[in-house]
């Protein structure tokens, strides 16, 4: 056994040797060279960060002495934030899915100004700008993927439409306490404005290295956000937070949730355990938008604990999906307490994780004990839970509840375009009366019509298809198992039809960013394929500064 252990050890050591043995040898003047780079590159940010200080700090001046000195702080973040996103795109994406989990928690405790909410796209919208800069330089595609042109074309046509024939007429109607208008184009940009999310993750992602990085992050987010969302539930269990009941509310004031009675993160709470009722937002701004993180990061947390090269991080991955099962029980939502358990099973099954006996079973004992601890320490909680969710299914079931709300819609429908874009869509309510609808293809009968739904879904489809098709082609175990995972994701948002996750964070964002993920694994798994092969490896690094993989310009590498 002894002399086995030996022998594998010194081909492991052999193996390494020949690789090192590969690595091209940077001669003085090689090296010299790359040290002028990389100091220019220094250089360069430091300057370009000193003198965005510098203007950033002057403009918040002069509006903090001529207006308001909260208007100039705000100023000199914004314009901070824009300029360096718009020149370092890639950390500026990380910034972005960074902020997203926490997006409620800073606008509350900010003052609860709804603008806050949009201050993730101070990330968003300059990175993308600049990476379509990039593409057009380059002449690289910037809609991605290609099967999803001509559908998209479709959906814009018929957004179009219905703002033009439905929405501007209803302007001219209303009699000034509504904005029909800006209601359409609020709900074209929560439709899609975040679709180029895709180009972003694909044409920023140029190693491997930086696919792992990213979704490592994630699963740090997931964790540290489930982490102060326990901390909200152990603040009401304990009375440090006063919870529903402790502001004086009652009757069916007892069964909402609200702004008074938020606890240390998020928003809008509900905690009357005399009723039975406990809602907690975690670090958003509403319940339902946590309920929904949840279940998005059952997929991103299980692509971490089943498929992360190393052995450290695969262990963060199951500790972040644990607290996801934990904070699906303790939190009180009861979609996220049925498709939790679900979503892990269907990614085992549809991944090939069933058949990786070495790291299925364990992974799935410890879940399974986990659970179980929970159940014989709380009964009672897990009972309440149950409770819950079966009044809930028996007042109303889910195929019923959706087949009820089709049917209204189509009651009010009246010829192939609908009552107007975001007429039913809750974010647009600033701008005027919307109807409250409660799954998403009605919602979108309802303003688009029949043929705004069957493009609308096409696009979906679309994209399921392309992701599956990237996933297919991907060979190296791990990140195959990764485009597996974000495949299942894209596959199970876009044709979900219960309630409407797609027009709310955190999906609305994760969709295209699992999207861009699956279509760029198979480009990066031929670079580590071509990278195992000596013969290519050389070839590979002389090309690799024009190719598609490295089209975004070299960013400095800050400490």
């Amino acid at each position: 056994m002894v002399s086995k252990k030996l022998k594998k050890r010194s081909k492991k050591r052999s193996a390494l040797s020949a690789e090192q043995s590969t690595e091209p040898t940077l001669t003085r003047k090689e090296q010299r060279a790359k040290e002028r780079a990389a100091a220019k590159v220094r250089a360069d940010l430091i300057q370009f960060t000193v003198l965005t200080f510098l203007a950033a700090g002057l403009v918040g001046l002069m509006l903090g002495l001529i207006v308001e000195p909260t208007l100039g702080i705000a100023a000199t973040a914004s314009l901070l934030c824009l300029s360096l996103s718009f020149k370092y795109q890639r950390y500026a994406l990380y910034a972005f899915i960074i902020y997203i989990p926490f997006s409620g928690t800073v606008t509350y405790m900010l003052g609860g100004n709804s603008l806050l909410q949009l201050a993730k796209d101070a990330f968003y919208i300059p990175a993308l700008i600049g990476v379509i800069q990039m593409c057009r330089k380059k002449r690289l595609s910037i809609l991605l993927p290609e099967a999803v042109k001509v559908p998209l074309v479709l959906v814009i046509a018929i957004v179009v439409l219905n703002i033009l024939l439905i929405n501007l007429p209803q302007q001219f109607e209303s009699a000034g306490d509504e904005s029909p208008l800006l209601m359409g184009i609020l709900g074209l940009k929560i439709l899609l404005g975040y679709l180029p999310v895709i180009t972003c993750i694909y044409y920023l992602m140029r190693t491997s290295d930086d696919l792992y990085f990213l979704l490592r992050i994630q699963a740090v987010l997931v964790l540290v956000a489930c982490v102060l969302g326990f901390t909200q539930y152990l603040m009401l269990k304990t009375g440090i937070c006063s919870g529903t009941e402790g502001i004086g509310a009652e009757g069916v004031d007892l069964f909402k949730a609200s702004l008074q009675s938020r606890c240390f993160v998020g928003g809008s709470l509900l905690y009357s355990p005399s009723q039975g009722q406990i809602r907690l937002p975690g670090t958003f701004v509403a319940p339902w938008q946590w309920g929904w993180f949840l279940i998005s990061s059952a997929f991103f947390s299980f692509g971490t604990a089943f498929n992360d090269r190393s052995p450290f991080w695969r262990l963060v991955g199951i500790i972040s999906l644990i607290t996801v099962f934990v904070m699906a029980v303790v939190s009180g939502q009861r979609i996220a307490l049925f498709l939790v358990p679900i979503v892990v099973g269907v990614l085992s099954v549809m991944t090939g994780q069933v058949a990786n006996l070495k790291r299925f079973i364990p992974i799935g004992v410890i879940l399974g004990l986990i659970l179980v601890g929970l159940t014989i320490r709380n009964p009672e909680l897990m009972q309440e839970r149950v409770d819950s969710f079966q009044d809930r299914w028996n007042a109303s079931p889910p195929h019923a509840f959706v087949m009820q709300q089709f049917e209204e819609v189509m009651d009010a429908q009246d010829g192939i375009l609908g009552n107007g874009v975001a007429r039913a869509t809750n974010a647009a309510r600033i701008f005027g009366k919307v109807r409250l609808l409660e799954t998403y293809h009605p919602k979108l009968l309802y303003e688009l019509g029949p043929l705004g739904l069957l493009f609308i879904v096409i696009m979906y489809a679309a994209v399921s298809v392309a992701t599956f098709k990237a996933y297919r082609k991907t060979r190296d175990k791990n990140l195959r198992g990764y485009a597996a995972s974000m495949w299942v994701f894209v596959l199970f948002i876009s044709f979900f039809p219960y309630y409407y996750p797609l027009d709310v964070e955190p999906v609305s964002v994760y969709y295209w960013l699992a999207a861009g993920i699956a279509l760029k694994i198979p480009t990066l798994d031929k670079q580590e394929r071509e990278l195992a092969n000596p013969k290519k490896k050389r070839k590979l690094r002389s090309r690799r500064k024009s190719s598609l993989n490295d089209a975004v310009p070299e960013e400095p590498q800050l400490a």
